[in-house]
């Protein structure tokens, strides 16, 4: 292999390990929003998402397959994150996913607690406990 060969291998995995390890963007406490918040938790399948990581506690993205097609998953992940409901970090090769509660009930004191309760009661068969 000559050297320029190599030069070029060595920048390829370079750039493609410094894609698969890009932060994510979490917003800060303050600057999560009302209308972001409800509007990400008025959809089932990202309601279903936070009741399964409050039940279970932080999980791995894969831990969801079975919800919806993987490319579905990640558009509701990123909705979620953006939203400041959920924080994301990568370890290793997984993107571990946590509900951010104290910085939820910190900014909208029982509004988490509310819209739980009422996923609940209104689709108990469909939630986790």
């Amino acid at each position: 292999m000559s050297m320029s060969s190599k030069i070029i291998e060595l920048r390829a995995r370079a750039l493609y390990i410094g894609a698969m390890s890009k932060e994510l963007r979490h917003p800060d406490r303050d600057q999560i929003d009302l209308s972001a918040v409800l509007e990400a938790l008025s959809e089932p399948t990202r309601r279903d998402i936070v009741l399964r990581l409050l039940s279970e506690g932080e999980s791995p993205c894969q831990a969801f397959d079975g919800v919806a097609p993987k490319t579905n998953l990640s558009y509701h992940y990123a909705r979620l994150r953006e939203a400041g409901i959920t924080r994301t970090r990568i370890a290793g090769p997984y993107r571990m996913i946590s509900v951010r509660v104290d910085d939820l009930a910190a900014r909208f004191p029982g509004l988490l607690d509310a819209i739980v309760a009422a996923a609940r009661t209104s689709h108990p068969a469909e939630t986790v406990a």
